[in-house]
């Protein structure tokens, strides 16, 4: 009981002492998360690596446009346009292009996808006592403490010449999806009685095909369209510019010249907060609850109400957040989500799901103006669906577990995160990023103990 009384205390005053009156934010013209007023980014830095558009200023006025995403210059829907076209998986060549700043040719890009390949293999000592030996609840937890463990698998660890840099960025690649798929295996086995399946990396199979391997088993337990849309999500989320939270704690770790492995646990560590990478397990939550409470998926008046039950915060979590809609960048359009949408309707119908994709739509084309209405936006507030809105969706009739949504996410932006870092330790400012804060607790005198109360 006196335990009690003391933490009851304790935690009264950490939070007294964490109050900062809204005031100061004004009086001292602070950008709240590194955002300008009118909600748009802060110029932290340059990059070569990647674009992200949604909008464009026109004087003090913000003008909604529609969205944009290039890798390198390339626009994604001609990037992944290219290898659809083709009938080939894009994701090896995305890192490629990502990293060297143009697409390889034929040869290039055989010679890179075998490298890569030859990486993918743990030692066995390692998927032993850091993977099966440390159970863990949480997939990217695991892989976290698994990328801090390479560390000691590199006598090169803290050399941060360019061409080390590049060993360690192909090799961490290379490795996270089977780091994510071992993790699973292991937590899988410990905490849900699944049977543990350790197989090992296939060297011919692309970066999709043999996580699903990995996974799943062998190829007649996921179809060729699977290991398409699979392909096509790592593309989408491989790089998504400076700004974002992931990747700007991976170029702020880095430009303390840390080691590569620091940095990117770092770079997890964001990425696990559920307001970046968990917002495609909010929406498959959010359908799954529509479909329970809806009494027909095709009645646009029924499904209107519910979403704004849902902003009314009288359903769902009752969080009043309609999850996949919105984002800091994207305004009329996300371009990953339109990409991603096009192929999940041929999988949805593969796996007869089809009505349920249709729902999808549907809350896709009334949740803006829902929220528009609610909010009392204008056209300059304009939101729409992101890429979160779609992949849950795609993912589930995949058959991937929930527990794998977050880890799949960084498993593609681990290219762009380690793209970034050389960025920064090459060709970059060559400054620590060290923005200012103004300490506006007041000022007190130092009170000897025997005079306090």
């Amino acid at each position: 009981m006196e335990n009690n009384i003391f933490f009851k205390n304790l935690e009264e005053s950490v939070k007294k002492a964490c109050v900062i009156d809204n005031e100061h934010y004004e009086k001292f013209d602070v950008k709240r998360g590194l955002r300008n007023k009118d909600k748009t980014g802060i110029l932290a830095g340059l990059t070569n690596v990647g674009e992200v558009t949604g909008y464009r200023k026109d004087g003090d006025k913000v003008v909604a446009i529609p969205g944009k995403l290039l890798y390198r210059g390339i626009e994604i829907e001609d990037l992944a346009n290219g290898f659809k076209n083709d009938h080939r998986h894009g994701f090896d060549e995305t890192v490629y292009l990502l990293l060297t700043g143009k697409l390889p040719s034929r040869n290039e890009l055989l010679a890179f996808t075998d490298h890569m390949a030859q990486l993918r293999k743990l030692p066995d000592s390692f998927i032993k006592n850091m993977i099966l030996s440390m159970k863990g609840r949480d997939v990217l937890n695991m892989l976290a403490r698994s990328i801090l463990g390479l560390y000691t698998l590199d006598p090169r660890a803290e050399e941060i010449t360019v061409h080390n840099m590049i060993e360690q960025t192909l090799n961490i690649i290379a490795k996270f999806p089977t780091i994510i798929a071992y993790a699973y295996q292991a937590m899988s086995h410990a905490y849900q009685g699944k049977t543990l399946s350790i197989r090992y990396p296939s060297p011919v199979m692309s970066t999709a095909e043999n996580f699903l391997y990995l996974v799943k088993g062998g190829n007649s337990r996921y179809t060729k369209l699977e290991a398409d849309l699979l392909d096509l999500a790592l593309v989408l989320h491989a790089e998504h510019g400076g700004g974002n939270n992931s990747t700007f704690t991976m170029r702020v770790t880095s430009s303390s010249e840390t080691d590569i492995y620091s940095s990117i646990t770092a770079a997890i560590g964001s990425l696990k907060g559920p307001l970046h990478g968990g917002a495609n397990l909010k929406v498959l939550e959010m359908m799954e609850d529509m479909k329970r409470n809806l009494s027909d998926w095709k009645d646009e008046k029924e499904v209107n109400e519910y979403l704004f039950k849902i902003l009314e915060k009288t359903a769902n979590d009752y969080s009043g957040k309609i999850y996949g809609i919105g984002h800091a960048v994207y305004t009329v359009s996300d371009p990953r989500a339109i990409l991603l949408r096009e192929r999940a309707r041929d999988l949805a119908i593969e796996k007869g799901k089809i009505d349920e994709f249709e729902l999808y739509e549907l809350v896709e084309k009334l949740a803006p103006d829902a929220v528009a209405v609610f909010k009392g936006s204008g056209p300059d507030k304009q939101v729409c669906i992101n890429v979160d809105f779609y992949s849950g969706f795609v993912y589930s009739c995949i058959g991937i577990p929930k527990e794998l949504f977050t880890p799949l996410f960084a498993m593609a932006r681990v290219a762009g995160w380690c793209t970034h870092r050389i960025e920064e330790l090459t060709f970059s400012a060559k400054r620590i990023i060290r923005p200012a804060y103004k300490n506006v607790y007041p000022k007190q005198e130092y009170i000897p103990i025997k005079e306090r109360l």
